[in-house]
């Protein structure tokens, strides 16, 4: 979707670079949540209490994220960009158009 968008809109690289970002901060702690889940499943221990500061970092990030992206890239895209459909052809949301 990105690509799509830097096509329609090359003014919001900075914006998209700054998502594509912010994904790899989440995937980042997502991984460091799977190994300490599997280690606290061992182990039974102080884990839990690392998973959970892990966890609460991740929501912080989440929740920034998805209110920066809601914020630019929806006020970007009613500001200025013309109406191609293009959601619908990525997400396939017009079911008249899957066949």
């Amino acid at each position: 979707m990105f690509s799509q968008l830097l096509r329609e809109r090359p003014d919001l690289a900075p914006t998209v670079a700054k998502l594509v970002e912010d994904h790899g901060l989440m995937a980042s702690i997502l991984s460091r949540v799977s190994e300490l889940a599997d280690r606290a499943a061992r182990s039974r221990g102080p884990d839990l209490e690392a998973i959970g500061r892990e966890l609460d970092g991740l929501a912080a990030i989440m929740e920034s994220h998805f209110g920066y992206e809601e914020r630019t890239i929806s006020e970007a895209l009613d500001e200025r960009t013309p109406d191609t459909d293009w959601p619908d052809m990525v997400f396939g949301f017009d079911g008249a158009r899957r066949s």
